[in-house]
């Protein structure tokens, strides 16, 4: 896993919009499974349906922040995905490596398989924090060109993100929760 410090002077901000694989890049985010209203398969069927929609737009790289539930499953599909389409990527943006510590074995296993698969981990900080999540979902956000959110209401990162997004202007693709 990378970790690097990031300092935004004017210039690398600049930089940071002169990126171009950004246009290509599709943030996936949502909720994590307790809040969920809808039955997983459900959740699976439009996620790889939003998905595939994004690809053929020319969407290639999937930014995912691997919590627990819609990350998660998100990423699972791209990794799948990438079995018949080879020009996807998957990028890992993780809060800290102790992420996972309080998961159970099933989530754990998921996530520890993904992160292996990510073509590129994004580690925000040393040890999980509020700040480290927050850092996550602007980084999520920086990175990309749209957003794929499964949204119930509930705040949280997802909330973050859509509306870093929102102020970005970025197109983004809701599925209801």
């Amino acid at each position: 896993m990378e970790r690097r410090a990031e300092r935004k002077g004017p210039a690398q901000a600049r930089s940071e919009m002169r990126d171009p694989w950004q246009k290509k890049r599709c943030c996936l985010t949502g909720p994590h499974p307790a809040f969920l209203k809808r039955t997983e398969d459900d959740i699976r069927v439009e996620l790889e349906n939003s998905i595939l929609k994004a690809v053929s737009e020319g969407y290639t790289t999937f930014v995912s922040g691997l919590n627990e539930g819609t990350d998660l499953w998100a990423a699972e599909i791209v990794v799948r995905l990438q079995q018949t389409r080879p020009e996807l990527h998957l990028i890992a943006a993780i809060p800290s490596p102790d992420f996972d510590e309080e998961w159970d074995g099933k989530w754990r296993k998921s996530y520890r398989e993904l992160l292996s698969r990510a073509e590129y981990v994004r580690v925000m900080a040393a040890v999980l924090s509020e700040e480290a999540l927050r850092e996550r979902s602007e980084w999520m956000v920086r990175r990309s060109a749209k957003v794929i959110a499964l949204v119930t209401g509930h705040p949280g990162e997802t909330g973050r993100i859509l509306k870093a997004a929102s102020l970005r202007r970025m197109p983004v693709q809701v599925i209801r929760g």
